[in-house]
């Protein structure tokens, strides 16, 4: 055996210059620029839930008013014309000078500088929402018109801005004897979140309820105008509830039959630093889950920091589930129920319609939208002011709870035979199969949660492995195109090699002996080329699918992965265009229309970037999904179709080109 001589790269000049990189390339964002060059750091991206992130940054200033003692009322009206203001009665941004900037007022330093407010230092504010000093200005940042208005001291103030830049000075607007409080009115910048954006009415309505039901020392008021309503949300309505979670989680269980007569729910207040440590909760358990298809397991926990909602949970869940399912393991134990030593955490909260409310001061969130709570102390201060009142209303409720125990003791054991089952079906699929060696099989062995991508080649195959979730997900790469099985004979699909290995990596037999439970994967995922190769491998795929495992499309478990035709870069912002029409829509919402945009197209998923596979095609918190699926007045059609373009008839096919060729506009891309 003989070695290859290897080419000895040069070695770098260490002390060379630095060729065209010089000061001049370093740019220094100032003010409120790095928002409107990078919104997606401050409110999560620029789609509709970051929209209307502005109305939740602007409505927790209020409420931080509220929380504190200083207002008792909100005001909250979206204009015709687009514009939504929220209003406080409480004691206004101050508005004389700022010690540290002379020539500016304190009002104009929180709406143009980041990091700026009075939540810093604990005295203004002890527990609040608002903690980095960016919300209100980011607003200001995103928005073509802002106007705020100051009632202080009998006295009222206005200033108008257009992103992030004051467009007047700080406007004495007269005497104000009878009022008192801050006023922001807004409209966000087309150029930020595109023409067409616009605030959505119920989701408004939503979010300024569920405030309300936060804290009830505070009225919030909705106005409306009639003309931007298209559903039945209410041009006005007042929120005021005294009794709180336990109003708001009447409301959301809306009658549905529960396991127990009475929900648990209790408010404890601290009367230590104007808040801090202050908990309260609503709980109930669904008889029949409480969502639209009546599933067991459609519980929902929704959670709240400093009255900020945290879609991710975070601390002060993890506090609730301890406390819940260890005081419900202790009541079983003073009863002698030895069943309850297999209850964990998601047997006691699968079914549990929950609500919980926290005040922590300093809470650390993950990320500016703060979506998810980090502070360790807030899971002690909730399990611990959760526990001891659980334990009494256990004991003080006996059949209750033993109607409650015997649920999630149900709940237990139902779980343990469903993994049993499913860990037995699929090593036993695992024995009695030899999977493809081309196959790189997920490790999870409970099939929910997996999927298989069956890939178009070995190279897209490669990066696919690298971008995949190894846990979760499964990568069979195809080779080449895939019988055409709808002009095969039965002999000639069973002998096929790749047909065989498909069915051999899904674990399952094809034809009339296909059974859905020998499925090993819960998603199978059909992955190729956006172009007419893939397209056409595709459409083998669902035909094969069709043809031997119909009941698998019927069950909702075959996709289509959407991966992107274009990467369109312009000033470090990279987007992604499926098609044509997309890209043109692109360039016209996502870039200024003097931005020199530098279009790729992606000739195959083997050209992609394992990262830009993962974050546009695999990822199921960014990637899109196409499920196929036969509605069922279309069925004898379906079958129709499938065997004029797919039979053995080529006339058949001939004809069909013929009937649709003038639908047929653009040119073909070959």
């Amino acid at each position: 055996m003989t070695s290859r001589p290897t080419k000895k790269l040069p070695e770098p000049d260490l002390f060379a210059s630095g060729g065209d990189y010089t000061a001049k390339d370093i740019e220094v964002l100032e003010g409120l620029e790095p928002v409107r060059k990078r919104p997606g750091m401050y409110i999560g991206g620029t789609d509709e839930k970051a929209l209307h992130h502005l109305f939740a940054e602007v409505l927790d200033n209020a409420m931080d008013e509220a929380v504190a003692g200083h207002a008792s009322r909100i005001e909250v009206e979206l204009f015709e014309d687009g514009h939504l203001a929220v209003s406080d009665n409480g004691r206004g941004i101050p508005v004389d000078p700022h010690p540290k900037f002379k020539n500016k007022s304190a009002l104009e330093v929180i709406m143009t500088t980041l990091h700026s407010g009075g939540k810093f230092d604990g005295k203004a504010y002890s527990t609040s929402g608002g903690l980095h000093g960016v919300g209100v200005s980011v607003v200001n940042a995103l928005s073509d018109d802002l106007t705020v208005e100051v009632f202080r001291n009998r006295q009222a103030w206005r200033q108008s801005y257009s992103k992030g830049h004051p467009t007047t000075k700080l406007l004495d607007a007269g005497a104000a004897h009878n009022k008192r409080g801050t006023t922001v009115k807004f409209h966000p910048d087309p150029e930020i979140f595109g023409a067409k954006a616009a605030f959505r009415p119920a989701r408004l309505y939503k979010m300024a309820r569920s405030k309300a039901y936060l804290f009830g020392g505070v009225e919030i008021r909705w106005r409306c105008a009639p003309s931007r309503i298209s559903d039945d949300t209410p041009a006005e309505a007042v929120f005021h509830f005294q009794a709180g979670l336990t109003d708001y989680l009447a409301s959301l269980v809306n009658g549905k039959p529960t396991v127990t007569d009475e929900m648990f729910s209790g408010r404890v207040e601290r009367t230590e630093s104007q808040g801090h440590g202050n908990v309260e909760w609503a709980v109930c358990w669904g008889a029949a889950g409480f969502g639209a298809n009546d599933d067991e397991t459609d519980g929902f926990i929704h959670s709240y920091c400093n009255t900020i909602p945290t879609a991710e949970g975070g601390t002060h869940e993890a506090g609730l589930r301890a406390a819940l399912s260890k005081g419900l393991k202790a009541y079983a134990d003073l009863a002698g129920n030895k069943k309850a030593g297999n209850v964990t955490p998601e047997d006691v909260m699968t079914t549990a319609g929950a609500l919980l409310s926290v005040f922590v001061r300093n809470p650390e969130f993950q990320g500016q939208t703060k979506d998810k709570l980090a502070t360790a102390e807030a899971q002690r201060i909730v399990e611990n002011t959760v526990r001891p009142a659980f334990d009494h209303w256990l004991a003080s409720h006996p059949k209750q709870a033993n109607d409650l125990l015997a649920w999630v003791i149900d709940r237990a054991d139902e779980r343990q035979r469903r993994r049993k089952e499913k860990e037995v079906s699929r090593a036993a699929a695992t024995r009695k199969l030899r999977l493809p060696g081309k196959l790189a099989d997920c490790s999870q062995k409970d099939r929910d949660g997996t999927e298989i991508f069956l890939v178009e080649g070995d190279s897209a195959g490669g990066s696919a492995k690298q971008a995949r979730n190894r846990a979760t997900q499964a990568i069979y790469p195809m080779r080449g195109k895939v019988l055409n099985v709808a002009s095969a004979t039965r002999d000639k699909i069973m002998a096929n090699e790749e047909i065989q290995n498909i069915a051999q990596a899904l674990g399952v037999s094809l034809g009339a002996k296909f059974d859905l439970e020998d499925l090993r994967y819960e998603k199978i995922i059909i992955m190729t080329d956006a172009d007419v190769d893939g397209a056409h491998i595709a459409s083998l795929l669902i035909t094969f699918f069709y043809q031997e495992m119909k009941e698998l499309i019927d069950a909702g478990r075959l996709y289509m992965a959407q991966p992107p035709l274009y990467r369109l870069t312009a000033g470090g912002k990279t987007v992604y265009a499926m098609d044509d029409a997309a890209r043109e829509k692109l360039m016209k919402t996502e870039f200024k229309s003097n931005q020199k945009v530098e279009t790729g197209r992606f000739k195959g998923l083997g050209e992609m970037m394992p990262a830009q596979l993962k974050e546009t095609t695999m990822d199921p918190r960014s990637r899109t999904l196409a499920r196929v699926i036969i509605a069922d007045d279309k069925q004898d059609a379906a079958v129709d179709l499938v065997d004029r373009l797919m039979g053995k008839k080529a006339e058949a096919r001939f004809q069909f080109i013929q009937e649709n060729a003038g639908f047929v506009r653009d040119e073909l891309d070959i």
